[in-house]
């Protein structure tokens, strides 16, 4: 079982990678958006982004590689691959474990660089729709992780000071983020291993 603080007065979640294992479904949904652009999308690539939203994601491979793929376009192939994937999502049961722990007993909330669409359908897969008093999708921010933007708004939303919140995360982008603001951090790596099969 993960152990917290005994300071936190509020948890933040990360929803893909953390509470729900999504990542192989994003994984084999950017490959098959990206590689006809001749990018190999592999999983060194994938962690390296994870955590940006879809736009962002194909704009810094457009940096990256030279490519002028069309946002809206590749973004389009990404989506609709992932959907035809999401009843496939499980919950990762070490962290959402703790969720039921302190359901009721601590105010908790997604902090998530998803559109808020998917964040939902992704939280009603898993049966994890009622035990979060706030969700933060890229749709409610400007910023993006690594800005604390995302956190930050949680904490507001939830009432909770940022240094007394605990934020649980898989990506690299969003412990960034959850330092930035000042909160401390727990690297759901440490407990669990993600696998990208291709």
């Amino acid at each position: 079982m993960i152990e917290i603080s005994k300071q936190a007065k509020g948890l933040i979640f990360d929803l893909d990678g953390t509470v729900a294992n999504t990542m192989q479904n994003h994984f084999e949904a950017w490959r098959k958006a990206i590689l006809p652009h001749g990018i190999d999308f592999n999983a060194t690539l994938f962690k390296e982004l994870t955590g940006m939203p879809r736009t962002a994601t194909i704009e810094k491979l457009n940096e990256m590689f030279g490519t002028n793929m069309d946002t809206q376009k590749v973004g389009d192939v990404k989506s609709n691959h992932f959907e035809k994937l999401a009843h496939l999502t499980e919950e990762i049961k070490v962290v959402t474990d703790v969720v039921r722990k302190y359901h009721g007993i601590l105010p908790m909330s997604i902090g998530t660089g998803s559109h808020k669409a998917g964040a939902f359908k992704t939280l009603e897969v898993i049966g994890m729709n009622s035990y979060f008093d706030v969700v933060v999708t890229s749709d409610d921010v400007t910023n993006f992780k690594p800005h604390p933007e995302t956190f930050l708004k949680c904490a507001e939303l939830m009432g909770v000071n940022p240094k007394d919140c605990v934020v649980f995360e898989d990506g690299i982008l969003g412990i960034q983020a959850a330092e930035k603001a000042g909160m401390m951090v727990v690297d759901i790596n440490d407990y669990y291993e993600m696998e990208f099969k291709v």
